[in-house]
């Protein structure tokens, strides 16, 4: 999904909205794939009644005609009319995105800002995320999706030698979680650059870079990946669209048994990515603020 910078620049302006959830993450994720990672963060928060802040940070005053078409292409013109923006005092922009960020538990896992990192409990697993953007924070109901998936994958796999892929891995959340409840090696990928830098240093933060290794990949037919096969245990935290493109090689790259773990999906889209992903079956389906996680499984073949 989409993924988040640390380039400790100093915002000026700020633009600020509220909506609801879908629609907040859409606009999110639409503003930062619209302006370039080092000038543009966004923050998300809670506002209640099922309503959702948007908050979006710019080093420099930014072409308001520009971010209201962005914002209405990703929400529609509505939404862009409601957009405000104000003028703020320098300050370190990605702490101030964090800031209003509390910290998220999904199962055993708890994701969280710096600010936080005292209030985790001794029993859960705490993912300290500092780079914070749209998806991938783990606020956004599909990576929770994944978390809850993960921790049941673990009650059930845990000990078990396994091979990882986190596909789109954004911030990291979802290979450094795997990596610090499973203790297994894990290959996570993006196609930014930007994705890819941000999730090496939330890894080196979370003192996983030994078992967590982040590369810049297309999907599943880069070199990297396809060498790496077969994995016991696949991310895929995207859209439909891609997820159903790749459909057919990631079925290729794992193994009998293994789970492949879809996310990004509406609950209106959860069959369509069934039928593209057969025959691998449904094990479970998790359902969180509006947003479905599917968990696959690679049937063994029986002998005979």
């Amino acid at each position: 999904m989409a993924s988040g910078t640390r380039p400790g620049v100093h915002a000026t302006v700020t633009a600020s909205l509220e909506t609801g959830e879908q629609t907040a993450h859409k606009v999110a994720d639409g503003v930062t794939e619209r302006f370039a990672a080092e000038d543009v963060a966004a923050s998300l928060s809670d506002s209640g009644g099922g309503r959702w802040r948007v908050a979006l940070y710019f080093r420099a005053p930014p072409d308001k005609t520009a971010v209201r078409a962005a914002v209405a292409a990703a929400g529609g013109k509505k939404t862009a009319m409601a957009l405000r923006f104000t003028r703020v005092r320098t300050t370190d922009w990605v702490r101030e995105s964090l800031a209003g960020l509390a910290p998220v538990a999904a199962g055993r896992f708890v994701v969280h800002g710096a600010h936080d990192r005292r209030r985790i409990p001794p029993n859960r697993i705490g993912i300290e995320i500092e780079a914070a953007l749209a998806f991938g924070t783990g606020h956004h109901g599909t990576t929770r999706g994944c978390l809850v998936a993960l921790d049941r994958i673990c009650k059930s796999d845990n000990g078990r030698r396994m091979k990882i892929l986190d596909l789109g891995t954004g911030n990291g959340v979802l290979a450094i979680a795997a990596a610090r409840a499973l203790r297994q090696r894990v290959l996570a990928t993006d196609m930014d650059a930007s994705a890819v830098r941000v999730a090496r240093a939330n890894a080196g933060l979370n003192r996983v870079d030994t078992i967590v290794t982040v590369v810049k990949a297309d999907g599943v037919s880069a070199r990297g990946v396809r060498q790496a096969a077969p994995f016991d245990l696949v991310f895929a935290n995207i859209l439909l669209g891609p997820l159903q493109r790749i459909a057919a090689p990631l079925r290729r790259l794992t193994s009998p048994g293994a789970r492949v773990v879809l996310s990004g999906l509406l609950p209106a889209q959860a069959n369509a990515a069934l039928a593209a992903y057969r025959p691998l079956a449904l094990e479970r389906r998790i359902e969180r603020d509006g947003w479905t996680t599917l968990v696959l499984v690679r049937r063994r073949r029986r002998p005979g």
